[in-house]
């Protein structure tokens, strides 16, 4: 079993920033696929953004330019940097690998 714990969710205004984490643990091993995904209310969960086994990313077109994913690791964790944000980017993210999700945290981009 694999557990995935995101943070960093929260309230910002536009044009705000903020950095989620997902710290991974269980039966799992370092340099695996780590994504975040987020679900809109009443949309369905999307891709946002993927790293590889040797760190090559990929993006979601809304968020590319504005958005960095990142690991560490020695730590199995894995971060979403968002920058610029928009009232659109308003959704709970989802970090995910192979089939294991977390819970979610929410981020609400509103003035």
């Amino acid at each position: 079993q694999v557990q995935l714990v995101e943070a960093g969710g929260g309230l910002v205004q536009p044009g705000g920033s903020l950095r989620l984490s997902c710290a991974a643990s269980g039966s799992i091993y370092s340099h695996i696929p780590m994504g975040w995904y987020r679900q809109a209310p009443g949309k369905a969960r999307e891709l946002v953004a993927v790293i590889s086994r040797g760190g090559d990313t990929n993006y979601a077109g809304s968020v590319k330019g504005r958005f960095t994913i990142s690991r560490e690791s020695a730590k199995n964790t894995v971060y979403l940097q968002m920058n610029s944000l928009k009232p659109e980017d308003t959704a709970v993210y989802y970090c995910n690998t192979m089939d294991f999700w977390g819970k979610g945290t929410l981020v609400t981009v509103s003035s």
